[in-house]
């Protein structure tokens, strides 16, 4: 039989009348050869391939910090004594709290609270002296409590020893009671769903709004529709309006899925007004489908929009303050975290849902959400007229 043909059965034998795995391990090495050639080529690809290990090694090896110091109080000292100056001292030196602001009154404090520009406040009382004479405690603590590990830190600083003389061995101060009073708001029981729950609307809008929107356009490019709308008379930026409507929609139903369901099975508080949330939201809805807009004016096709998607939302859920405290991270990381949109979501919808925050209150990062949404879309749209010519 001639070498090559085929045996009853359908078996195809070489010339000597064996099998031929060479041939077939040949065209498995051809198929594996070209598909490293479309990786090389592929630049974005090959990018993720190396800045996605790379990006979080360094956030977690780096910028990823459990040891929480620096969290900045305000101090209001009713007493304004000696003894008062030289606990705050004591207190500053541990380096766990950063003294941010001295305030007049207890009521500015909780109200520095609320707005989120410091995370405690320690007040002293007149009676200071009759205090320390007693044994009493010399002080209480305002602490937010809707982030549970910068309560459990601040918890820490109850019983600190206290030394108020000078010319006495450190821990002289015996209370009867702990050092400190600790009053936690918006969360006194500590669970970690109160905390969580306001937070993962921040995450799920920064992967849907910008993978939604990303894909939506470059879509249209792979299926050739986009050269159908080049012939009609919209303006690129009344196409990328229009790309963003029904996704504000979806944006809006599900924070209200997300903080529905958490009010009613999680138990989690809604002390805010609805309005607040609702330009809060709209405003990093905003933010976040210029970006995935942006986003599709540099993806070539749906997989690499979704490659930068990922690399967008890994630094959003590890340096937004979502799962770690934004106090406890370098100085460098934070100013990335501040170039991210969830880190001022994070900020926003924790106040209003939790502390009860007005718009006022909030306007710093509200502002910049819109200052994001504005450049950003003027970037897309130029990038997106450079494509088309």
């Amino acid at each position: 039989m001639p070498a090559g043909t085929a045996q009853p059965g359908g078996r195809v034998y070489g010339g000597h009348g064996r099998r031929a795995p060479v041939n077939s391990l040949g065209r498995i090495l051809a198929v594996a050869h070209k598909e490293f050639l479309q990786l090389a080529r592929d630049r974005m690809t090959f990018g993720m391939i190396v800045m996605i290990p790379l990006v979080q090694l360094l956030l977690f090896g780096y910028a990823i910090n459990t040891m929480v110091r620096n969290i900045p109080i305000a101090v209001v000292d009713l007493s304004g004594s000696a003894a008062a100056r030289v606990i705050i001292e004591q207190v500053r030196v541990n380096q766990v709290v950063d003294i941010v602001s001295y305030l007049p009154t207890p009521q500015q404090a909780e109200a520095a609270v609320i707005a989120g520009e410091v995370r405690a406040a320690l007040i002293f009382p007149r009676d200071l002296a009759r205090r320390i004479a007693s044994g009493a405690t010399v002080g209480q603590w305002l602490v937010d409590g809707s982030d549970t590990t910068v309560s459990q830190v601040l918890l820490g600083l109850r019983n600190m020893p206290l030394r108020l003389d000078a010319g006495a061995p450190a821990g002289a101060y015996q209370a009867s009671e702990p050092s400190f009073e600790v009053s936690l708001f918006f969360n006194p029981e500590r669970r970690s769903a109160v905390n969580i729950v306001p937070g993962l609307t921040a995450i799920v809008l920064t992967m849907t709004m910008i993978l939604f929107t990303s894909l939506a356009l470059v879509r249209e490019r792979e299926l050739g529709n986009m050269e159908l709308l080049i012939t009609t008379p919209i303006h690129p930026l009344e196409l990328m309006v229009g790309k963003l409507v029904p996704y504000t929609l979806v944006g809006l139903v599900q924070v209200v899925i997300i903080l529905g369901l958490g009010h009613v099975i999680f138990a989690v508080p809604f002390a805010g007004g609805l309005g607040t949330l609702a330009i809060a939201t709209l405003s990093f809805i905003a933010a976040s489908l210029t970006l995935g807009l942006l986003l599709s004016t540099i993806a070539r096709t749906q997989l690499q929009a979704m490659q930068l998607t990922v690399f967008i939302l890994l630094p959003s859920i590890l340096l937004s303050g979502f799962m770690f405290p934004y106090d406890a991270m370098p100085e460098v990381a934070q100013w990335i975290a501040e170039a991210l949109p969830a880190t001022h979501y994070v900020r926003l919808v924790r106040a209003v849902v939790l502390r009860g925050a007005e718009l006022h209150q909030l306007s710093g990062d509200i502002l910049w959400l819109c200052t994001f949404t504005l450049v950003v879309l003027l970037v897309a749209t130029a990038r997106f007229n450079k494509r088309l010519d």
